[in-house]
């Protein structure tokens, strides 16, 4: 399950969790975005990681907060710090690549 971020959750689904996070800044007229959506939905249905999604359109003091200049942006925390940023599209495999290299 992808959970949707807002002003109101995210500081309890990814700032004050001791699990490891991904969370997905996206917008809904983002071509890369719209390629990567299957991507975090399919690793959201293995279970392996939280995963999370913001929209920077509705949610534009978040994505001030962590500095979001381009979409999509796959930031991942740990202990409620952002611990890695990745940009762009990428496949499945090379996002779990990410995560297992970043999650320690």
């Amino acid at each position: 399950m992808v959970i949707e971020l807002n002003e109101q959750n995210f500081e309890q689904e990814v700032l004050n969790t001791k699990d490891l996070v991904l969370v997905d800044f996206y917008a809904i007229w983002c071509g890369p975005c719209k390629m990567m959506h299957p991507v975090i939905e399919n690793l959201a249905n293995d279970n392996i990681i939280k995963v999370c999604k913001c929209d920077v359109d509705k949610n534009r003091s978040i994505a001030m907060r962590y500095s979001i200049s381009s979409i999509p942006t796959l930031i991942l925390f740990k202990d409620g710090q952002d611990k890695a940023v990745a940009h762009g599209y990428m496949p499945k495999e090379q996002l779990i690549k990410f995560i297992e290299e970043n999650k320690g």
